[in-house]
């Protein structure tokens, strides 16, 4: 049962919103796809990003009606769980942290890699360790002491990390060969497919940047008109960035695999790019791990918050500072340690799944929430009827598809475990109760 947030200033606007979305969104990937993607399509890249932006275009438009009819904090979770009940709610809340814990772990992890390039030191288990705990210290304490704080931090991150990109695409222009953007040969629908599934993943992120829910001023305005400022904005840089990328480099392209936009820049703008944009993948990395403490916290405060899971302390709000402090601190302390051990690595897959499956979860709560909760003046609701939500479905079908029997296997044994969990929680409340 979805109980209301107390305690919690809403103080989050359009701007900070759209902000938090595009700071997870844009993270490390997009500093290497490029290669990637002309590696599977060649010159015609940029088919593979029309294509996915209108596949996420599709998904978000659910989120952006779910978001407006049900706006505490919690995100996924909490359409879910409002949809469907406790136990779609337990499923969803745990693969929504569970995913987001082994995410941020592993960007960090990949930030002190970049690091290490300039200063081996860094190779050291126990520089890594210090320089890890000394980053989630610090981020944990600029989280606790207000929302303000944390989404101050998120807007001066994605500006950090967007910049380099713009500058990278306004002065990579002048060097673009048009004979490198020609497109011989139509892509196939196996290649089309392929490399739409590598990009979806790149295009994840908005359901993190939505989990502060009950902290967001005039939600029913604000969450529509953020997921769409965000999700087109990060789509255009998307598409600009392969179009220079790819016109720059040619054919060349798919050889520069770890740095592709690195060594773009290196020929638009000499070592200074080089180095520009190496920054700027680091820069990008850090943002997305201190976007993660500011967000995934709150759906252990919201499981908490809602007795879905039994340990009090975590839904407790700091009485000076109005932030889920309990939660955000356990959560800093799990990411440390699974980044500190790298321990996560097999886990990773069962992360990849769980998004999907979260995300399979907001567009059938679409469908669910129309024909339970009323519609209230100001709501968002998309267009076309059941059109977009049963499309959604589909794609996400489709995606889950595409696992391997290995993963589906994993998967469905982390529901399994997750399920015994659940019911075992629930037996043990009835027992009290009685």
């Amino acid at each position: 049962m979805i109980k209301k947030d107390e305690g919690l200033k809403r103080s989050i606007g359009v701007l900070g919103l759209s902000a938090n979305i595009m700071n997870i969104m844009i993270g490390a990937g997009i500093f290497a796809l490029p290669a990637v993607i002309a590696g599977i399509m060649g010159s015609a890249s940029i088919f593979s990003y029309i294509f996915c932006g209108i596949l996420i275009a599709l998904i978000v438009l659910c989120f952006a009606e779910a978001g407006s009819k049900v706006n505490n904090t919690g995100g996924p979770y909490t359409y879910i769980e409002t949809a469907f009940g406790d136990y779609a709610g337990f499923l969803a809340g745990i693969f929504a942290s569970g995913s987001n814990i082994l995410a941020s772990a592993a960007v960090a992890n990949a930030l002190l890699n970049i690091i290490a390039t300039f200063n081996p030191l860094f190779e050291l288990t126990s520089y890594r360790v210090l320089s890890l705990l000394i980053v989630y210290v610090l981020l944990v304490t600029i989280n606790v002491r207000g929302i303000k704080q944390g989404i101050g931090l998120v807007k001066i991150n994605t500006l950090l990390k967007v910049i380099p990109l713009i500058v990278l695409v306004v002065l990579g222009f002048k060097n673009i060969s048009v004979s490198n953007l020609h497109i011989e040969t139509l892509p196939t629908l196996g290649q089309l497919g392929e490399s739409s599934l590598i990009l979806f993943f790149a295009f994840l992120g908005c359901e993190t940047g939505l989990i502060v829910g009950g902290e967001i001023k005039n939600p029913k305005r604000t969450i529509p008109r953020s997921i769409f400022l965000s999700i087109g904005s990060v789509v255009v840089l998307y598409i600009l960035i392969q179009t220079v990328s790819q016109g720059v480099l040619g054919t060349d392209l798919v050889n520069h695999k770890a740095t592709p936009l690195a060594e773009t820049a290196k020929i638009s703008m000499g070592t200074f790019g080089y180095v520009l944009l190496t920054i700027g993948a680091a820069v990008s990395m850090f943002g997305m791990v201190s976007g993660d403490l500011l967000n995934s916290p709150r759906v252990m405060y919201a499981l908490a918050r809602d007795k879905v899971i039994p340990i009090k302390p975590l839904a407790k709000i700091h009485p000076k500072f109005a932030t889920p402090y309990i939660a955000i601190i356990v959560h800093g302390f799990l990411v440390f340690l699974f980044a500190s051990t790298g321990s996560f690595e097999q886990l990773v897959i069962i992360a990849t799944s769980s998004i999907l499956l979260l995300y399979l979860g907001v567009a059938l709560s679409v469908i669910k929430l129309r024909k339970t909760k009323k519609s209230e003046a100001g709501e968002f609701k998309i267009p076309g009827g059941l059109t977009v939500p049963i499309l959604s479905i589909g794609i996400i079908i489709y995606f889950l598809s595409n696992l391997s029997n290995k993963e589906m296997i994993a998967t469905a044994v982390f529901i399994g475990l997750l399920s015994a969990i659940f019911f075992v929680i629930r037996f043990i409340k009835r027992k009290k109760t009685d």
